[in-house]
């Protein structure tokens, strides 16, 4: 019996494609998994969950039911079965599996056979800002300036560092409020929040983030969500609609929060408007906990990686009077962020939250 049969409890000789993809699916679920990998060999595939942010070692599953759960995988996501030689995305509704998340779908060729994965989407729900856990400085200073009429916040932290969720949990918060137009601007939409008009953008047919933020402007918004500055227009609209008395928040990939200031700058070198629409930037990370069940030695609950869930890594800059001009003269690097995010992470170790090894994984 191969390794992945035998971890799903399916008979050895069990051949059928969509039992194995639902209990598949359900046991990443479970597990806390954010997404399935599914990699074809020549007389197997190995099979993956990324816990954490961290892959798992790979189960194998016999080649035969592999490539009946690629076509199913692709039948359900409305992708060609036959096609394997170029990439395709696509999405699986909850419904079409009997399970309580929906599906991304991505499919790439690779020498040794097709490669497949699976984004397992709103398995958790959308997090509310005290789900976060946030520190509690970080906390009191987000939540106070959601309640501004306007302003502009940045993310960032690499992919998979919590950005999305942090800024779904802002905008579930926004929308608890109530009283405000709030629009969104994603790539995808990931989690469907009552309320709340969002939009996904699709580039091969013309609408980018540049495009959609420009024109949702003229839907009176007060609250603009951008899921990411990827330009130097967006980066230009979204500056201008925080002076104009809209609330904005939105992310840019840069390593620190003065990395954001560069990268902010090298799109739009307009000093007086970065200093007069900016607030706060948040550059997180995500690091994971020690498993409380075995305290680190690698259990069933943790799949024996000794961890089990996360918790964020957070720097904050606020800007004060005395940032702003330092904004204006370029003197990026003579802002103070403290605590920095190597600060908090050791705190984090003293507190036996966490582990040093995990740390330098994570930094």
């Amino acid at each position: 019996m191969s390794e992945l049969l035998s971890l799903l409890k399916l008979p050895d000789g069990a051949e059928s494609a969509p039992e194995v993809l639902e209990r598949l699916v359900r046991h990443a679920q479970r597990a806390g998994a954010s997404d399935i990998h599914l990699q074809m060999r020549a007389d197997h595939a190995e099979v993956a969950f990324r816990l954490d942010g961290v892959l798992t070692s790979p189960w194998l599953l016999p080649a035969a039911i592999a490539e009946r759960v690629c076509g199913r995988i692709k039948f359900l996501a409305n992708l060609k079965t036959y096609q394997d030689s170029l990439p395709q995305e696509g999405r699986i509704e909850k419904s079409a599996l009997q399970i309580v998340v929906d599906l991304r779908v991505a499919t790439y060729p690779t020498v040794t056979g097709e490669k497949v994965v699976l984004r397992l989407f709103g398995s958790g729900g959308v997090k509310s800002l005290v789900d976060l856990q946030l520190p509690t400085d970080v906390f009191a200073v987000l939540s106070r300036w959601l309640n501004r009429a306007a302003g502009l916040l940045l993310l960032t932290g690499p992919a998979g560092s919590g950005k999305t969720t942090t800024i779904y949990a802002c905008v579930q918060y926004l929308a608890s409020t109530g009283g405000r137009h709030v629009i969104t601007v994603e790539d995808p939409v990931e989690q469907i929040i009552p309320g709340i008009m969002q939009t996904e953008i699709n580039e091969t047919r013309g609408l980018d983030f540049a495009r959609a933020t420009r024109h949702l402007l003229r839907q009176d918004p007060q609250v603009l969500i951008i899921g990411e500055i990827r330009d130097e227009e967006t980066a230009r609209i979204a500056l201008r609609a925080s002076l104009t008395g809209h609330m904005v928040i939105s992310t840019l990939h840069a390593g620190s929060c003065h990395g954001v200031l560069e990268r902010l700058d090298s799109f739009c070198a307009d000093l007086p408007a970065m200093a007069s629409s900016l607030d706060l930037i948040l550059n997180q990370r995500l690091i994971r906990r020690g498993c409380q069940e075995c305290s680190g030695g690698g259990c069933e609950a943790c799949l024996m990686s000794g961890y089990r869930g996360r918790m964020p890594l957070v720097e904050l800059l606020m800007l004060d009077a005395a940032a702003r001009e330092f904004i204006r003269k370029r003197e990026f690097l003579q802002i103070p962020v403290i605590p920095t995010l190597e600060q908090r992470a050791r705190g984090l170790v003293e507190g036996h939250l966490t582990t040093a090894a995990e740390v330098r994984r994570v930094m």
